[in-house]
């Protein structure tokens, strides 16, 4: 039996995790939003520092990348000082408990300190207003009505805070699930008589390049988009963002059972490494058991012999849509459409690091916080909680 190669992280996912860190995310955060233990962060925080980052197997990390990912940080730190104000749309105005509900939306993207320090308020003050809704009754909380401007702040700040993404079911299910007791018909109504809504889709061109004479894998899955357990089918495809400098690609491994990206890769040609730093990235992150089906389309990059032999390597089976039909991939065909309607659609990037940026921070709302209408209105990460935590019930 062959050997399987060890894998280990690519550069680029070390410097992303690093720019989340440095724009002011918690390595507890970033640990389970990427999936990667708090001691390693901390350990290639200390290889930054000492200029060792690349490591073995990798390119060394030059001056011009250190600068630019500290210069990454630092901007991301400024657009939020700059933005959270402006993109709440005046709702931080209302009051002191409105900033709160806020800084509980924003806690798990910026540091608590630093989210009182913008909106006014302290520290203190707001983990005491934590304290006094978490020991609320829950009789008392079911007796009392919102008003409509209240409940208007709430919306306008959650609207503002998933960047306009959530129409009124999304909406409304984080309503309910932030403890706001409010039926969905108000929450409808209340967004139309304002003007609030998700934007609008558009259509995008194709990517795939099946002209060919590679060689092409059978559909494994023939559109059961269902497996029973994670890591049982992951389904890839690439994208395209426009730029100022040019096209940047996007590729990544979604995991079918909770829609989780397990693996991307980000670059400025559509090549065969593109989708193998994504698979990578999946396969080091997730480590799992061979038999695992990766769905794809007939892209050149996916039927090229060293994509093939990455998979046979980690023990995965290659499947493949049929000709020209989206379908079959349809679970990452959605993920492009929520991608390009919640952060691309009427953006001008001047620069492909400054797509790059917008499209982790996006990433890494989707998997650890955005709610997915096919999981029951939880997200990714939450989904793929509860069923470990299911089947440790199970063998209990």
């Amino acid at each position: 039996m062959a050997k399987k190669p060890r894998a280990r992280y690519t550069l680029e996912f070390k410097l992303e995790a690093l720019r989340q860190i440095g724009a002011g995310q918690s390595v507890a955060v970033v640990s389970a939003t990427l999936g990667v233990g708090p001691t390693t962060l901390h350990n290639w925080i200390k290889a930054q520092r000492e200029g060792k980052l690349g490591g073995p197997g990798s390119k060394p990390v030059s001056p011009e990348q250190m600068e630019l990912a500290q210069l990454r940080a630092e901007n991301a730190r400024l657009r939020m000082e700059r933005d959270i104000p402006k993109k709440s749309d005046g709702v931080l105005r209302k009051g002191v408990e409105v900033r709160y509900a806020f800084i509980e939306g924003k806690r798990g993207e910026w540091p608590i300190s630093l989210l009182c320090e913008l909106l006014g308020v302290s520290a203190s003050g707001f983990h005491q207003w934590r304290q006094r809704k978490a020991n609320q009754e829950p009789s008392k909380a079911g007796r009392r009505t919102m008003s409509s401007d209240a409940l208007l702040a709430h919306i306008k700040a959650i609207h503002a805070e998933v960047k306009g993404e959530y129409g009124w079911p999304r909406m409304w299910k984080e309503l309910v699930a932030r403890g706001i007791r409010v039926g969905k018909e108000r929450v409808r109504k209340l967004m139309a008589q304002h003007g609030i809504k998700a934007r609008t889709k558009r259509r995008f061109k194709a990517t795939t390049d099946s002209r060919h004479n590679l060689p092409v894998a059978p559909n494994l899955i023939a559109r059961d988009f269902t497996p029973a357990r994670p890591n049982e089918v992951w389904t890839t495809d690439i994208t395209y963002i426009d730029t100022g400098e040019g096209w940047l690609y996007l590729a990544v491994m979604l995991d079918l059972f909770s829609r989780h990206v397990v693996g991307w890769s980000i670059a400025p040609r559509m090549t065969t490494s593109l989708v193998l730093d994504a698979l990578r990235m999946a396969w080091f992150r997730r480590r799992p058991q061979a038999g695992l089906i990766v769905h794809s389309d007939r892209g050149s990059q996916y039927c090229s012999g060293n994509f093939q032999r990455a998979l046979k390597a980690y023990g995965m089976r290659s499947s493949m849509s049929r000709k020209g039909d989206c379908w079959d991939n349809a679970p990452t065909e959605s993920l492009w459409g929520s991608l390009k309607r919640a952060r691309l659609h009427g953006k001008r990037f001047e620069t492909r690091e400054a797509a790059h940026g917008e499209v982790m921070d996006w990433l890494g709302f989707y998997n650890a916080t955005r709610l997915h209408s096919t999981l029951g209105y939880v997200s990714p990460m939450q989904h793929e909680r509860n069923w470990m935590a299911a089947q440790d019930k199970k063998s209990a």
